[in-house]
């Protein structure tokens, strides 16, 4: 029989030739989700032994992931902001730095005399909108987004952490469906330029769907369109909220200031120091 502790060293040589980042960690969490358990419980029983049906579900799983495909997508969930949400192939993979974009629309809605009206355009996995209407029992989000996929990964996320009432999924392109004017917008648009592409990790490049990193030459091309449309769809004093590349501060915020000349245009850094995010209060 072949043990926990086993199985997991087996895995880490694996992940580990094949360029997979912290391979023992994911190692571990990839046991854990084969076994239906945490890894805590993987790390305290190093020398139980796996059931067979155990033991082939945690190699083929290993096998995916050494394959490069990404640890969110075969164990069908992410964290973020403190919530665990669904994800799968039809959406990004929320990231840390996003939660930046949330911190800073909580405290400006929680500014707001009455319930927040929010929109959040791109929804995706419903990451920006079901973290809001969490964290803000009053408000209103309405979930944004092109393509129906995304946005039945946002119902079941929304309906999750049973804020399904207050998350309205609309579909259609950018902010074209919104039904009201809005406080705040906020989005996670794409934002990686076409000539980048080609140098982004495996798991990026060839799992996560394109439509929603590909901002086209520059990066800019889709955070263009929605600056140039969102001045009709907000309350006044509103805001827009929009993560960035590294890179994009300077090139975002002049863009901002193009369509919303006299507005308050800010560029914050995310905890690695780097430009990530900028808001528009007007």
């Amino acid at each position: 029989m072949v043990d926990v502790r086993q199985a997991v060293l087996q895995a880490v040589q694996t992940l580990e030739s094949e360029g997979v980042e912290s391979p023992r960690l994911e190692a571990e969490l990839l046991l854990a989700h084969a076994a239906g358990t945490n890894r805590a419980w993987v790390l305290a029983h190093p020398e139980r032994p796996l059931t067979p049906k155990e033991l082939t579900r945690f190699r083929d799983l290993a096998a995916r992931r050494a394959r490069r495909e990404p640890l969110a997508y075969i164990t069908g969930r992410r964290e973020f902001f403190g919530l665990d949400l669904a994800v799968d192939p039809r959406v990004l993979i929320p990231r840390p730095e996003t939660e930046l974009l949330v911190e800073r629309a909580l405290d400006l809605a929680r500014r707001l005399s009455g319930p927040a009206l929010v929109a959040d355009v791109g929804a995706g996995s419903g990451a920006i909108a079901v973290a809001l209407a969490v964290h803000l029992p009053d408000a209103t989000v309405y979930a944004l987004d092109e393509t129906p996929g995304p946005l039945a990964v946002t119902s079941e996320n929304a309906r999750r952490h049973g804020v399904a009432d207050r998350v309205l999924c609309l579909q259609g392109d950018l902010l074209t469906p919104l039904p009201e004017v809005v406080h705040l917008v906020c989005a996670n648009l794409p934002y990686v330029g076409s000539e980048e592409w080609g140098a982004l990790a495996p798991e990026i490049r060839e799992y996560e769907p394109r439509a929603a990193l590909d901002g086209g030459p520059g990066g800019l091309e889709v955070i263009r369109r929605l600056l140039a449309t969102a001045g009709p769809h907000l309350r006044p004093g509103g805001a827009v909220l929009l993560e960035i590349g590294a890179e994009q501060g300077a090139a975002a915020r002049a863009l901002a200031g193009e369509h919303f000349p006299g507005a308050r245009v800010e560029v914050h850094q995310d905890y690695a120091g780097l430009d990530r995010l900028v808001v528009v209060q007007t």
